[in-house]
């Protein structure tokens, strides 16, 4: 058996009738690979779906261990000023908020929202600023005061300082998906959980749905047809995902904690395999579950799949299951690096391999944590 530095996840999802990831058009999102136009969901799409999936039960939330965090560029006005706003003099709190919010955001920080990045901020890291916001406004004794205060406390508050007493200061989400502060470059946190962008292994299959709306208490005598004529796009595939997780990288981003990082990857496994992403949820319920799940876990450098699908395949899981079976053969042969592999798969198996459950299949890969080497 190798060390599992990596996990490596590749999926098989098929989607009918849906609109699973827009552009700024409102179109379906595409890519061009091997020549042919495909349709893609974007890993900002999937990855925001299974960050947010709080209902399932493997949900991310659900963990024990889990540590919230906040995307926002009010993350200063909501979380650290609003507390303090009548409990203390406005005047006070009035100059708070610009020193804390250059504080955070960096220099322009005060000069209005749109001047400010969309940052991610852990609880911890958001608790450690309410405070100093609060204990600087108990004791100044009015605006002047508290703005020197605030400058004279921010001399040594790095986010690294803030850091300092906690296991996740950024949060579960900054620990698996990573994040930038352009404000203080020790604050960045590479990202483990590495996510490619799906596309469908044959060319994009589409069509334009014209659809009415009837205004039900129309009268008689009004205007004949529809009250509402639109348009949108509806698309259907067969989309090939890939999913890497740098074991190393989420270990030390859970603080160390092999235990959390063993049940992060458990709980990923299931949404990667049953949470859609998806728009137009009412009218086209896009929800489906991976057809093939497929894990390995190595300790070489990582290597998508996606080569399988460069020549457009017909729409078909048998084909598309063989030609990943063809490609997968091919690597093993010229590079024999040995991966542990596990899969799942709803009809037949790749070659060698005996199909098991999604339950199985999360198990096993969260005892591949505590083999992993340190950082």
């Amino acid at each position: 058996m190798t060390t599992p530095r990596f996990l490596q996840i590749h999926t098989l999802h098929a989607y009918t009738a849906a609109l699973l990831n827009r552009d700024d058009t409102g179109q379906a999102k595409r890519l061009v690979y091997g020549g042919t136009t495909r349709t893609r969901i974007s890993s900002q799409s999937l990855k925001r779906h299974w960050r947010l999936a709080e209902k399932d039960p493997h949900s991310l939330q659900t963990l024990a261990g889990y540590v919230d965090s906040f995307r926002s560029r009010e993350l200063v006005t909501e979380k650290v000023i609003r507390p303090l706003r009548g409990r203390y003099a406005d005047e006070i709190v009035n100059a708070l908020e610009p020193a804390f919010q250059r504080l955070v955001y960096g220099k322009s920080g005060d000069k209005g929202k749109q001047s400010r990045q969309t940052l991610l901020l852990g609880a911890p890291e958001l608790a450690f600023l309410a405070a100093g916001a609060e204990a600087i406004a108990a004791a100044a004794g009015d605006a002047k005061a508290a703005e020197k205060a605030v400058d004279e406390w921010a001399k040594d508050k790095t986010f690294k300082a803030m850091s300092e007493n906690s296991k996740l200061p950024g949060g579960l989400t900054a620990a698996l998906f990573g994040r930038m502060v352009t404000s203080d470059p020790e604050a960045n946190i590479d990202a483990p959980v590495h996510v490619a962008h799906a596309f469908t292994v044959h060319p994009a299959e589409s069509e334009d749905d014209y659809f009415t709306a009837v205004d039900d208490l129309k009268r008689e005598e009004d205007a004949n047809g529809a009250d509402t004529i639109q348009e949108t796009e509806l698309t259907s595939g067969l989309y090939y995902g890939y999913v890497v997780i740098d074991l190393p990288g989420l270990i030390q981003n859970c603080g160390e904690d092999r235990e959390l990082a063993g049940r992060v990857v458990h709980n990923l496994l299931y949404l990667i395999a049953e949470v859609s992403p998806g728009a137009k949820l009412g009218s086209t319920a896009p929800y489906g579950r991976a057809e093939l799940l497929l894990v390995e876990a190595g300790d070489r450098q990582p290597r998508s799949l996606a080569a399988a699908f460069r020549e457009a395949l017909p729409h078909s899981f048998p084909v598309a299951l063989n030609a990943l079976a063809a490609q997968l053969k091919a690597f093993d042969q010229a590079y024999a690096t040995g991966e542990d592999r596990q899969h799942l798969c709803t009809r037949g198996a790749l070659p060698d391999m005996t199909p098991a459950s999604l339950a199985d299949l999360a198990t096993w890969a969260a005892k591949t944590v505590k083999d992993a080497p340190d950082a």
